[in-house]
């Protein structure tokens, strides 16, 4: 019957730019743990002020829910350019959630006014050009899904252009004017990993990438992709000092590993 939409913010961008850059909604612990708690003690205190059971389920990035155009049409801002959605007084650096409820709620006004305008500053900052025009991407070229979901070899083009990233990017919300307003993390999302991130991090074993990890969204790319992603950053970097660390990692039991480790030593070596 009615569709609670929550932004929750996390560790705002940062424009510094590190050797390997992680991005700042990962910084913290991972949102998938941390979020369906606080949902489910919003939905308990709904409960106890109503003296009575509802009916509820409650998401975050979890289920089949068009969560950027919900959270427009209950009146948390509109969804940019760059297809994030962006609230004036908060910019894009939060996650969205939603309680689905079995009561009728007053609905909020719909937010209808687009201010992006003419600006195209994250269309022209996207390293891989992934940013179509039509408020959409293509996803196959975004450094987000490369670094994350993408699971086998990254295309040597792509390589080429995911620069120093190696999980997430912050590009598009970097350059986003909005994000000036962008509020402080909640506690749960404050940077907790250890920063910045060491190109020895390319040699972790599983039960050290796991006991790191243990609690931070990094661990959805598993030590496979995380090591390819530091290979193909160290490669980018061009830093002679990390080439004994692509060498051990040409013994790596991983061949995605050992692959791009190749391709990030060559690199270096071609300088």
């Amino acid at each position: 019957k009615s569709i609670l939409v929550l932004a929750i913010p996390y560790t705002p961008i940062s424009k510094e730019n590190s050797n390997l850059q992680i991005a700042s909604y990962a910084l913290g612990d991972d949102y998938h743990d941390v979020l369906p708690q606080k949902l489910k003690a919003i939905v308990e205190f709904i409960e106890e002020q109503l003296d009575e059971k509802i009916p509820n389920r409650y998401y975050t990035d979890s289920g089949p829910i068009l969560e950027r155009e919900l959270a427009q049409r209950a009146g948390l801002g509109w969804i940019g350019k760059n297809s994030m959605l962006i609230n004036p007084k908060a910019g894009s650096t939060f996650f969205l959630a939603e309680i689905l409820l079995g009561i009728e709620l007053e609905p909020d006004e719909s937010f209808s006014t687009d201010h992006c305008g003419t600006c195209n500053r994250c269309i022209t900052a996207c390293p891989t050009h992934c940013i179509l025009p039509n408020r959409t991407l293509d996803s196959n070229r975004c450094i987000s899904y490369l670094t994350i979901e993408h699971k086998t070899e990254i295309s040597e083009e792509l390589r080429n252009q995911i620069g120093n990233w190696i999980f997430g990017c912050d590009v598009c919300q970097q350059v986003c004017p909005w994000n000036r307003f962008s509020q402080p993390a909640d506690s749960a999302f404050e940077t907790k990993i250890p920063l910045p991130v060491l190109s020895g991090d390319l040699l972790l074993d599983p039960e050290a990438f796991n006991q790191r990890f243990k609690k931070s969204p990094i661990k959805r790319t598993k030590r496979r992709g995380y090591a390819r992603n530091i290979a193909i950053a160290i490669g980018n970097n061009k830093n002679k000092k990390d080439i004994p660390l692509l060498e051990q990692a040409l013994q790596d039991d991983e061949s995605l590993i050992q692959t791009h480790a190749k391709w990030a030593l060559e690199k270096i070596n071609n300088e």
